[in-house]
Parts: C-alpha cells; sequence; structure tokens
C-alpha cells in the first residue's frame, strides 16, 4: 500500500514560540477538574469535525492511556446514533459539536442539557477545553502538522 505524504508547512512551536507556549499553558488551565476520559472524548471529536488529523492521532492515543476503549473511538463520530455513551458525554459532544461549529450559535437547548450534568465551575472548564483545542486544530490544520510527530 502506497501512502501519501502531506508536507508539513511549518513548525509553529519553533516559529511562534511565544504563541506556542501561552497554548500550551491554556491547554493545562482548560483541563483542570475535568475527567481524563471525557476530556480525550470531546478532544477527538472536536478535531474529527475540524479535519485535524494529527490532533486525531494525537488524542486517540491519549484516549486509550486514560483507558477508553477502542469500540468507543472507533463510534465517536457516529456518537448520536450509538448507545456507548452516557447522557453526559452526549451532553458534552453536542456542546463540543455546537462550540466548534457556531453555525448558529449554541443553542438554549444544548447549553441547557450540558449545565444539567456539569457544575458551573465545571462546564466553564469543559468550555475552555472545547475553544482550547479548537486552537489547536486550527493552528495544526494551517501548518498541516504531520500525524506521529511531536
Amino acid at each position: 500500500m502506497t501512502t501519501f505524504q502531506v508536507p508539513q508547512r511549518m513548525n509553529f512551536s519553533t516559529v511562534a514560540p511565544k504563541v506556542f507556549k501561552a497554548v500550551l499553558a491554556l491547554d493545562s488551565a482548560a483541563r483542570d477538574g475535568l475527567d481524563p476520559v471525557l476530556l480525550e472524548l470531546v478532544q477527538i471529536r472536536a478535531s474529527q469535525v475540524n479535519r485535524c488529523a494529527y490532533c486525531i492521532d494525537y488524542h486517540t492515543s491519549d484516549a486509550r492511556k486514560a483507558g477508553e476503549s477502542e469500540e468507543r473511538i472507533y463510534q465517536l463520530s457516529a456518537w448520536e446514533e450509538s448507545s456507548l455513551f452516557t447522557e453526559k458525554e452526549r451532553a458534552a459532544l453536542a456542546l463540543t459539536e455546537a462550540v466548534t461549529l457556531l453555525r448558529e450559535g449554541v443553542s438554549d437547548e444544548v447549553y441547557g442539557e450540558a449545565a444539567k450534568h456539569f457544575g458551573e465551575s465545571e462546564l466553564a472548564q469543559l468550555i475552555a477545553l472545547i475553544f482550547t483545542v479548537n486552537a489547536w486544530n486550527r493552528m495544526n490544520v494551517t501548518t498541516r502538522k504531520t500525524p506521529g510527530t511531536q
């Protein structure tokens, strides 16, 4: 099987180290208090929506390390049709898609469902995680960061 190598445009961390370090700090702060498995599910799903191959590769590996099953990782792209995700996870994934896409904003229904499952502080952390993974996705898609590299 022959694979196609997508050429990386730049090494963002080398070219803009202050910005990269700031996003790393934001990422660290956004993770505080969130369940490690849920955190990875959210990051994988946002990365799928944004078509960020590097981030999908990175976060599926981290999800496995956090104890996530292969079956749930495989079904994540179709989470709405899957019975493998809890109501809390479904609320987080719906919020992830709404914040990531922002087509019509985040509906009261999606926000309210998330607020039912997450306390205000945890919900704020979840929102921060979602916009942080979106920053990573945009950085890595734009620069064509190669999956499997650090």
